[in-house]
């Protein structure tokens, strides 16, 4: 079939639509996804995008026609369809979504068992191969069975076990649901709790009518920034369009960064489990090993990406890992990354040290200084591998790592510079004891970079 393999991401698939992903090219996934894992009994799902009921439907009649037993849980976020795979040991299973992308895309997410994410390096490239040599086999010879199921209240229960609800005291917060899948989900959680709530955002509609569902973007978090500052809000709390993500406003109305967000996290879990490992990425701030060791842990550097994060917890037994970008990963949730959970245990984190989410970010801010991400668009992809080496030449005095991109660590300062998975791009982050040596480094590498 003709199609752009451009679509096939490292982590998913994901385009415009109809030009890019449509419903023929999601029929063909369908059957090559069933083919390629051998799944017999598949979980599928979709978010609230306008062009998800008739992809899925394209999805399921291709897995379906290959063989695979199909249950439809309807309506959800990404987290529920982890969910329902791993609690009900399904082979795999496929979400409908474009995640944080605007209105206009839509694409796959593809899980083997245990919710374990299929990626670039792992049956995505896999099956887009499949696609273009059109080595699909055959259709099998007895059709699968489809099936409906709710999962809902059960991820519900599922999720408020990791909180003590009695502890949780009543904040005023502003929820930012972006139209997406938060809308659906959040009020279930956010009603058994003593907290006052502004919601912005909750109808879910896939055209995105106020903002897009991308609260990475400074654009899209003006309303909640507002809401927080005109309600005196002790926090505000917003959430991508599939919600396995979730980001987090402090009363004075600024961005937290997810490096300081996972070190929080790593502090409410180490409080409830002594000694633990905790996972962060190549592009944290040291506050989050820094905290981890003061807590008694156990740090552990890991490449970016979901799929590398979930395989090394396996292996480590790690209770949480967190990204930068805001995908935060828990054992007691198939190892999986989820959306709400972040948010119910900083709550909790708030309730019993007894301060504001300022409060707990204060001595962070204080002594941790980061760029955050800077991204610089390359003329030619093929420059990237000679950029890196000139990168790891130029400061081969300090302590320097290749687990991902080129990493270098000094004693008042360290940064991580590495490629896009899709774009010709480098994406610096950098952090320094001081403003002014973040500035300084920060300039100092951009210019080796661009040059």
């Amino acid at each position: 079939m003709s199609f752009d393999p451009s679509v096939f991401k490292a982590y998913d698939v994901r385009g415009l639509y109809p030009e890019e992903v449509n419903e023929t090219l999601a029929e063909q996934i369908g059957r090559a996804f069933v083919a390629y894992t051998g799944a017999r009994r598949i979980a599928v799902s979709r978010d609230m995008r306008l062009s998800s009921p008739t992809l899925t439907k394209a999805f399921i009649e291709g897995a379906l026609t290959q063989g695979a037993d199909v249950v439809d849980i309807g309506l959800n976020g990404t987290d529920q369809m982890y969910f329902a795979v791993a609690r009900d040991d399904h082979d795999g299973g496929a979400q409908i979504t474009a995640s944080h992308n605007p209105g206009q895309y839509n694409g796959i997410k593809l899980v083997g068992r245990q919710a374990l994410p299929l990626s670039g390096d792992a049956g995505i490239s896999d099956i887009r191969d499949m696609l273009l040599t059109d080595a699909i086999p055959a259709p099998a010879a007895s059709r699968g069975r489809y099936s409906e199921a709710d999962v809902f209240e059960d991820y519900i229960e599922h999720v408020l076990t990791f909180i003590d609800l009695g502890s949780i005291k009543p904040f005023s917060l502003v929820l930012d649901a972006g139209c997406g899948m938060a809308g659906q989900v959040a009020p279930a959680l956010f009603d058994r709790l003593p907290c006052r709530t502004t919601r912005l955002c909750f109808t879910v509609d896939g055209s995105f009518p106020t903002h897009e569902a991308n609260p990475l973007i400074e654009e899209n978090r003006r309303d909640i920034v507002d809401a927080v500052r005109a309600e005196s809000a002790d926090a505000g709390i917003a959430w991508d369009g599939d919600a396995d993500r979730c980001f987090f406003i402090d009363g004075g109305g600024e961005f937290i960064s997810g490096d300081f967000i996972t070190a929080l996290l790593a502090e409410a879990f180490l409080r409830k489990t002594p000694g633990a490992k905790i996972l962060y990425d190549v592009r944290a701030s040291w506050a989050v090993k820094d905290t981890v060791g003061a807590h008694g842990g156990e740090a552990l550097m890991n490449r970016v990406g979901h799929a590398f994060f979930k395989k090394r917890m396996r292996d480590e037994n790690a209770v949480f890992g967190g990204e930068v970008t805001g995908h935060y990963y828990f054992r007691d949730y198939f190892y999986a990354d989820n959306g709400f959970i972040p948010a119910l245990l900083l709550l909790e984190l708030m309730s019993v040290r007894g301060e504001s989410l300022s409060d707990l970010l204060a001595p962070l801010r204080a002594r941790y200084f980061i760029s955050g991400e800077i991204n610089t668009t390359l003329e030619d992809q093929g420059a990237v591998p000679d950029k890196l080496a000139a990168i790891a030449a130029r400061y081969a005095d300090g302590t320097v790592y290749r687990m991902d991109g080129v990493s270098v660590e000094y004693p008042t300062w360290h940064f991580n510079v590495r490629p896009s998975n899709t774009e010709p791009l480098l994406r610096l982050n950098l952090e320094g004891s001081t403003q002014a040596e973040m500035e300084s480094r920060r300039d100092e590498i951009l210019d080796l970079i661009r040059t």
